[in-house]
């Protein structure tokens, strides 16, 4: 069974920069499609971005669409979120989750453990 094991989150003052990263361990996500998720205290798991196996289309939610960006490696089986001009709004726990499909068919079979990303007014 596949474990996504994350990274990269922290600390940041506002309109900082963080990129958080999500690789495979003990199998792939190659072939998958990836999504990450964002989820604040107090409130329900949220979609941020999504790519294709490939990496050659992505969609975005629109709070994140000129601040974000996601990406892949598929050589290192790492995804990655990229994200600049942090707001507040921002703060939650980010998680990334495997899609079972190569497309976006936004269903999910596997997740990170999640990392915590805090911005600072």
């Amino acid at each position: 069974q596949v474990q996504l094991v994350q990274s990269g989150g922290g600390v940041v003052q506002a309109g900082g920069s963080l990129r958080l990263s999500c690789a495979a361990s003990g199998g792939t996500f190659v072939g998958h499609a990836m999504g990450w998720f964002r989820q604040a205290p107090g409130k329900d798991r949220e979609f941020v971005a999504a790519i294709t196996w490939n990496g050659d289309s992505a969609h975005y939610i629109e709070s994140v669409k000129r601040r974000f960006t996601i990406s892949r490696d598929n050589a290192k089986d790492t995804v990655y979120l990229q994200m600049n001009s942090l707001k507040s709004d921002d703060t939650a726990v980010y998680y990334c989750g495997r899609d079972r499909n190569t497309w976006l068919s936004y269903e999910y079979d596997a997740w990170g453990q999640g990392t915590q990303v805090t911005v600072s007014s």
